[in-house]
């Protein structure tokens, strides 16, 4: 049997993505980003309204970065989202984690975090449907940690998903299948 539940605001898993620029003093500035997705191969799109700082950090500096949350920096993630920078200039200073320039965008990398992608801002949308954000993916740069014979392992990520059912967090860690493979099984 089924049962009705309350309509909430997304699906289970939710990336739990960490978007960094930079403001306009050169000082870094994170968010945290739940409603995020890859638009199609090579672009990024995040639903963030034009009052965050990010958004306006974004349209000033023409990038971005998107950093996929891990367990170990949960914490520090989930303050990216509870803290704005439109009120608190320091916020990224008071998360105690480090930051180094992108090689490719005007955007900061967040050490700390294991994959990152750099980002050119393409435009920002408005419609009532729109998706906020567009960027394209320019570089995708992966700590050194989370590679096995020079390919990424997402096991090893550790990455967090956002449940907005309960407003908990999830560790993403277990491999459990082959994408374009085990269906193949059923035809």
């Amino acid at each position: 049997m089924r049962r009705k539940l309350n309509l909430t605001e997304g699906i289970f898993p939710m990336p739990v993505l960490m978007v960094a620029t930079y403001n306009e003093d050169g000082s870094v500035n994170v968010m945290n980003a739940a409603w995020g997705t890859m638009q199609e191969r090579g672009n990024v799109a995040l639903k963030l309204s034009e009052s965050h700082k990010t958004v306006q950090n974004i349209k000033a500096r023409g990038a971005f970065t998107v950093s996929i949350a891990d367990a170990d920096h949960l914490v520090e993630a989930d303050y990216f989202g509870v803290e704005s920078g439109n009120r608190v200039t320091d916020k990224f200073e008071r998360s105690g984690l480090s930051a180094s320039k992108a090689e490719t965008v005007d955007a900061p990398v967040i050490n700390e975090f294991p994959l990152c992608l750099e980002c050119e801002f393409i435009e920002y949308q408005t419609n009532e449907y729109g998706c906020g954000v567009i960027g394209k993916v320019v570089n995708v740069t992966a700590n050194e940690s989370v590679l096995v014979d020079g390919k990424l392992d997402m096991s090893l990520v550790n990455a967090i998903a956002f449940d907005p059912y309960t407003h908990g967090y999830y560790k993403v860690t277990e491999r459990v299948g082959e994408a374009f493979r085990d269906g193949l099984k059923l035809k």
